[in-house]
């Protein structure tokens, strides 16, 4: 049988759903998913493997101009993600108008000369399909997408039309990766964006863009229970956003945890026995080597 593999880069901007798509795709959630925007701050890859063809997605930060040096190094990671791919897959929500950052990518993508298909998401928020297809229409006069591809990641819609699309771009080749791998990210990281997924999503607007998760402690235990032990602390820029992230007698914290582990067994397949500090490092974002010790460079 020969083998074919195609590296795919997702971009687009903050909070079009680059990584529902991914985690859709996989069948696994392997990125963080809020309503938020700029969830994703590192370059996540997921690989999904059916039969002789191997797809090597990359998920970037969503293109947006930076505040700060951690934004700075997110946008990095887009324009590093461009390069060396077989394919882009550009994510669009489905309205006509462009940003300025979207007409950005899309002069980057006549640099790079690779197929670029376009995936139109969020198309449960569209009532009149005509409006789609004006859509459609006008992202054609921007660019020459090897394919369009409107889809709803939350429920499936089109995605089995997407995948197919992003097949096409398969080139005979090796498998990079054993057949049943699913991310190259190590379990710490995958258990850290669990934890800062809940925070995006039970906390407030300000707070949760400075937080970062550590983990300091994840092993199983050798008494042959088959449970994890993980201990976290979750990093906060001022003292008054540890109070919020704690809680009122801990609630917050402690829903946090709950909602954390629960993933984390569905991901790891055991029991996880959590447990969550908070601390706080002023104004991390911008400081290089707290960035580095996130592991977000």
């Amino acid at each position: 049988m020969q083998t074919k593999t195609s590296f795919i880069s997702i971009v687009g901007r903050p909070n079009v759903g680059k990584s529902t798509i991914l985690n859709y795709l996989l069948g696994v959630k392997i990125a963080a998913v809020s309503s938020k925007p700029q969830t994703t701050r590192t370059k996540i890859m997921g690989v999904l493997t059916e039969k002789e063809t191997q797809l090597v997605f990359t998920d970037t930060p969503g293109f947006h101009k930076p505040k700060n040096k951690l934004g700075e190094k997110m946008i990095n990671a887009v324009g590093e993600s461009l390069s060396g791919m077989d394919a882009i897959l550009f994510v669009i929500e489905p309205t006509a108008e462009l940003r300025e950052n979207e007409l950005e990518l899309i002069k980057r993508f006549k640099n790079v000369k690779v197929p670029v298909i376009l995936a139109i998401n969020k198309i449960d928020t569209v009532k009149d399909k005509t409006e789609l297809a004006l859509v459609i229409a006008k992202m054609m006069s921007h660019y020459d997408f090897a394919a369009v591809v409107p889809v709803c990641a939350t429920d499936g819609r089109g995605m089995d039309d997407l995948l197919e699309e992003l097949k096409k771009t398969a080139v005979e080749s090796i498998h990079y990766f054993p057949d049943d791998t699913l991310t190259d990210q190590p379990e710490k990281v995958i258990a850290a964006e669990m934890i800062r997924e809940k925070s995006l999503r039970l906390l407030d607007k300000e707070i949760p863009h400075g937080i970062a998760v550590g983990i300091e402690r994840m092993r199983y235990r050798e008494d042959g229970s088959d449970i994890m032990d993980i201990d976290a602390t979750i990093y906060c820029e001022r003292e008054s956003h540890k109070g919020i992230i704690i809680g009122k007698k801990g609630a917050m914290l402690k829903k946090i945890s709950t909602y954390a582990r629960q993933d984390m067994e569905a991901f790891f397949d055991c029991k996880v026995n959590l447990q969550c500090w908070v601390k706080v490092k002023e104004d991390w974002r911008n400081r290089e080597g707290l960035i580095h010790n996130f592991g977000l460079d």
